[in-house]
């Protein structure tokens, strides 16, 4: 006769901080509530309130689960007919139906308050935190509209873009009241340069054209339809390729395989063959890069906007854990060194959220106010540049708080890591951008006028951001060489940011004009000068 094993335990577990929890990522975030204040969205607190609700529960909890199990390509079914399916985990069919209908797709245009642009990209910004893989169809239909509306004949394409509505379903958009978007712009022999695309679009008698080629990189696959460039016989032009033709039947391309991306695991990025595809022209002729340029910058204020985000998302998981842990007799976020990492972090993030709604203000503005239009124009460049490029530094130092905590996927860093370089190499890695931001110096008279005024406008608040502003001037006038163009954005950059904290008078302007502009920095985070308040900034930035 056997006994039982005497029950016992190995250890107890203690000094492990809780669940990061349900939490109102909106209510939490003291900086973005204050710029979106300031940018013109007061109007839309109810609604940015409610879905910072959802983002930090349902949402948060939905990101997890849409990451686990990736997208899948079905390119036959059992019986052997060609059907080129992407199929999802359910709650990536969850985390889109909770955006549309929110708006983050479309508010800023089926509201037609001042602001919607603004509380639109507070939206996208608390959404990206809970889950960024959805974030790219979400971008790119709200993108699209900008495009579609330039042909009054494409309003039903437009209207149900714009709509709060999802439907997954696989049928064509006469029997939907909800659509998504996606795009196929690049090729393999161009990457960015995209007028060296292959693709041709051979004239159809009745107005519309065949496209015959490739697509690199074409992105969310199962939207009800995509915006191609392709050359027709006038040269590269924008065309509207749906997936559904109005007869119920596929359009003729072929799904040849899904990226194996290192991050974006949630979202499908596929590589295409056209057969022949019909689809419509959008726009002359000749004119495809000018067609697509209003949903360029809406597309670099998101790659702005989910960098942001992701920088938020680790700040807060950095703080929730260090104020939880301890180590030789104090809270991990009480010693010295991991306070001036913390507060340095929570700078940086300010400052990127405070940018990036400036922006979406210019963007907001933009339709009726030329100036607006010329900062949107100039600033999407250089945020989609700096914002995005601090990223990925910026969450493996957040992961350095956790420890080997944070190298674990339970913990999310490993994701946000992982999403991190996305958004600065999507739609035109960094030196694309700062060769457009050398471009318009040098081509739009207008465009230094108006940095000029927006640098001008905080002149004499803080002498060291008085003393980085004429250095810029002078390098401008110099009129920098294109090696230059990376050094030039940078200071743009930091001198827009440093312009908004001292404008809006936020508690930590000073410290970023030291640190960013002053010099009283390292290389690292971490390398703040003594007298900045750690433990004010750290509350400030998670209360």
């Amino acid at each position: 006769m056997t006994s039982a094993l005497p029950a016992f335990e190995t250890h107890e577990v203690t000094n492990q901080p809780p669940p990061f929890g349900v939490r109102n990522l909106w209510a939490d975030d003291v900086a973005l509530a204050d710029a979106v204040q300031r940018e013109g969205g007061a109007g839309f607190v109810d609604v940015l309130q409610a879905y910072g609700g959802s983002a930090g529960d349902t949402l948060y909890r939905l990101g997890f689960e849409a990451n686990r199990d990736r997208p899948r390509l079905r390119t036959h079914d059992a019986q052997g007919h060609r059907i080129d399916t992407v199929e999802f985990h359910p709650a990536y069919h969850q985390l889109m139906e909770v955006a549309k209908r929110h708006g983050v797709a479309g508010l800023s245009w089926h509201d037609g308050r001042a602001g919607a642009h603004v509380a639109r990209a507070a939206l996208s910004f608390l959404h990206h935190q809970a889950e960024a893989g959805t974030s790219c169809p979400l971008t790119m239909t709200h993108a699209a509209v900008a495009v579609l509306r330039q042909d009054p004949a494409l309003a039903e394409w437009a209207d149900k873009a714009a709509a709060p509505i999802y439907d997954p379903r696989d049928v064509p958009i006469a029997d939907k009241a909800g659509i998504t978007l996606g795009m196929g712009m690049t090729e393999k022999q161009g990457g960015s340069d995209v007028r060296s695309n292959a693709t041709r679009a051979e004239p159809r008698a009745d107005g519309s054209y065949a496209l015959v080629g490739h697509k690199w990189f074409f992105s969310a696959p199962m939207s009800d339809g995509f915006l191609v460039l392709a050359q027709a016989p006038g040269g590269l032009t924008c065309f509207l390729m749906p997936r559904r033709l109005a007869d119920g039947n596929r359009n003729a391309f072929r799904l040849m395989r899904l990226k194996d991306k290192l991050g974006d695991w949630s979202n499908a990025s596929s590589e295409i063959e056209l057969c022949g595809a019909w689809a419509r022209r959008v726009g002359d002729e000749g004119r495809g890069v000018a067609t697509i340029i209003g949903m360029v910058m809406l597309t670099r204020l998101d790659c702005m906007l989910g960098a942001a985000a992701e920088m938020r998302m680790a700040l807060a998981q950095a703080l929730h854990h260090t104020r939880h842990r301890s180590s030789f007799g104090r809270r991990l976020c009480d010693h010295p060194l991991m306070a001036n990492v913390l507060a340095d972090l929570a700078i940086e993030s300010e400052a990127a959220t405070a940018f990036a709604m400036r922006v979406a203000r210019a963007v907001d503005l933009a339709p009726h106010d030329a100036q607006e239009a010329a900062f949107a124009r100039i600033a999407t460049a250089v945020g989609k540049y700096w914002v995005c490029k601090r990223a990925a530094v910026f969450v493996n130092e957040a992961q350095e708080c956790l420890g080997g905590a944070g190298y674990v996927e339970e913990s999310m860093l490993p994701r946000l890591y992982r999403q991190a370089p996305l958004n600065s190499i999507w739609e035109g890695s960094g030196n694309i951008q700062c060769l457009d931001v050398l471009r318009a110096l040098a081509r739009e008279p207008q465009v230094v006028p108006v940095l000029e005024a927006e640098l001008q406008t905080v002149v004499g608040q803080d002498p060291r951001y008085d003393a980085a502003l004429q250095a810029l001037r002078e390098q401008l006038a110099a009129t920098p060489a294109e090696a230059q163009a990376r050094r030039v954005t940078e200071r743009l950059a930091l001198l827009l940011q440093a312009s908004v904290l001292l404008r809006a008078q936020s508690p930590l302007a000073a410290a970023f004009v030291a640190s960013r502009l002053g010099g009283d920095h390292g290389m690292a985070f971490g390398t703040l000068p003594d007298d900045v308040d750690h433990q004010a900034i750290m509350a400030r930035a998670l209360p």
